[in-house]
């Protein structure tokens, strides 16, 4: 005896669990979408980049490093380069967050030319007190520079004042760096 299948109807309670399981599952792979952390706005930021001038004393096993590749210098050179700043800021924060690059070229004074290379990341007060660290390069090798300093205000004009210190295997060099910059985007 043979009995015919018929196909049977969605009852109204098995097309409720199915919307059910429908609408769980559409929220299940929509959540991660909607536990993302909105972005943060956009962050404002200046140029303050801007010539740079100073004094770097260096340490004797400094002098004699630089001896060994044939470049004669005292324990004292003059710096001269540039320096290129951005600054990011919020408009109620205390503190901005700066990254610079800082080329100089030292010891024109003694007919040697040393280039030397640095990127710092820092931060720097309202007040203008400002502190950094970050990777040096130069004949003498390479060298993680600190930095702190004061970058004095009047209008438009910034005057930074700072001190950096390299200390490496050969001895530590140490540089007090002054310049000026006109704030502009």
């Amino acid at each position: 005896m043979q009995t015919s299948h018929t196909p049977s109807l969605l009852t109204p309670g098995s097309a409720i669990r199915y919307a059910a399981h429908g609408a769980l599952l559409t929220l299940l792979l929509c959540t991660p979408a909607l536990s993302q952390t909105p972005l943060p706005p956009i962050a404002k930021t200046a140029d303050l980049s801007g010539p740079r001038f100073g004094l770097t004393l260096l340490a004797d096993g400094v002098v004699k490093k630089l001896e060994e590749r044939d470049i004669n210098v005292g324990p004292h050179i003059s710096q001269f380069g540039w320096q290129f700043e951005k600054q990011f800021y919020t408009k109620d924060g205390p503190v901005t967050m700066v990254t610079e690059w800082v080329a100089l070229v030292g010891g024109l004074e003694q007919s040697v030319v040393l280039p030397s290379l640095s990127w710092m990341v820092g931060a720097r007060t309202r007040d203008g007190a400002e502190f950094g660290i970050g990777p040096n390069v130069t004949p003498a090798g390479t060298a993680l520079v600190l930095a702190g300093g004061m970058t004095f205000r009047a209008g438009a004009l910034n005057i930074p004042v700072n001190v950096a210190v390299v200390p490496s295997k050969a001895g530590s060099r140490v540089t007090l760096l002054s310049g000026f910059s006109l704030r502009h985007r």
